[in-house]
């Protein structure tokens, strides 16, 4: 008995380990790579650091009970009952002319300005997490697949979370992406996914990536942390930046609220439209996303005319009620200088009509 139980553990243990080969898991930066990304002064003492101090975890909790509250606790209504409501935008039939956003949901955006096509954070399948089971999406918020894309000039990814970087959705969509643009170390990802090395554009905080037609992306300070699995750190987090001689759009990735914000918004001189981290937060990790009056404060000191709070409203990753997000950004952003954005997922939103309405769409979800 004990050597068959013996022989099991030792299966289930290779099991494991060759589990923990597949590819979605990514490969670190080594080698050439690594002594690279060591000369980038976010690099200190092994991992990158963001440049305040950032706990993982606040409060007086210990990790081990944050964890435990976050496994087994009763929570409410974390999902939607109804399904979400959407619209499915024609992507491949829109006028490349024209300078558009939408949401594609979570953290995911398509955007075409200058003439250009781009994919945020593109997360298109039916789970955000290593295992199929886990973190689903909510009814209702996964209309498109990557054969409704048209073919992408830029893939902007801002760090290597599941819920940010999809390795279903990036390797399907390999063959109609031109180029991809991400923080140092992410690039080792898309290597080992075989995009080719010249398509994959690498860049440190503070760099300016200068494209053709007068667009610029810009790669910028986030408050966050990476890893996959149990590594830490080793790859870089990053906002974006993306302006044009007509327009300027901010994209946090994950973010704590900080002052890299402020800092932004002088650098920048201000933006049309800041699209910010506003969900799957809590007070047991307030350091690394921000509540959404923080995301208020945030597009205030960035100085935007408009505002679109994201990363909620597809997955449940936090103890919030789903629509928790939604409602308390309605409620920070009254009387404010800039003016909220809450399209449905797939509802286009025209960058050159400033006076475009959108519906409460979640006050119509149980």
């Amino acid at each position: 008995m004990w050597f068959a139980l013996f022989i099991s553990l030792i299966l289930f243990a290779l099991g494991i380990g060759l589990y923990l080969r597949h590819p979605k898991f990514g490969r670190l930066p080594g080698g050439a790579d690594l002594e690279r990304i060591k000369n980038s002064p976010q690099y200190r003492d092994d991992q990158f650091q963001n440049r305040i101090p950032t706990p993982q975890f606040t409060g007086e909790k210990s990790s081990s009970s944050v964890l435990w509250e976050f496994l087994f606790t009763k929570k409410e209504r974390l999902r939607p009952v109804d399904a979400i409501p959407t619209v499915k935008t024609d992507l491949k039939t829109l006028d490349r002319g024209k300078d558009i956003l939408i949401w594609l949901g979570h953290s995911s955006y398509f955007i075409q300005m200058g003439g250009k096509r781009f994919l945020l954070d593109p997360v298109l399948s039916s789970y955000a997490a290593p295992v199929s089971f886990a973190n689903k999406v909510f009814e209702g918020t996964n209309p498109y697949a990557a054969d409704d894309l048209p073919e992408m000039d830029y893939l902007l990814i801002s760090h290597d979370h599941w819920d940010h970087l999809d390795y279903p959705t990036v390797t399907a969509l390999k063959p109609k992406v031109k180029n991809v643009i991400c923080p140092l170390g992410v690039g080792s990802y898309f290597d080992q996914w075989g995009f080719e090395k010249r398509r994959i554009h690498e860049a440190d905080w503070f760099t300016a990536l200068e494209l053709d037609n007068g667009v610029t992306i810009h790669v910028l300070p986030a408050r966050h942390f990476s890893g996959r699995l149990l590594s830490r750190n080793k790859t870089l987090w990053a906002g974006f930046a993306l302006v044009t001689p007509q327009r300027r759009i901010f994209f946090s990735g994950d973010s704590g609220y900080g002052p890299h914000f402020k800092e932004i918004g002088e650098k920048m001189n201000g933006f049309d439209i800041v699209l910010l981290d506003n969900g799957q937060y809590d007070k047991s990790w307030a350091n690394i996303h921000m509540m959404p009056e923080e995301a208020a404060k945030a597009a205030e000191e960035l100085k935007t005319k408009a505002l679109f709070a994201g990363h909620s409203g597809k997955f449940a990753i936090s103890n919030h009620p789903w629509d928790d997000p939604l409602k308390r950004i309605a409620l920070a952003s009254q009387n404010k200088n800039y003016r909220l954005l809450t399209p449905m997922i797939g509802e286009p939103v025209d960058l050159e009509k400033e006076q475009q309405v959108f519906s409460r769409w979640w006050e119509r979800v149980n």
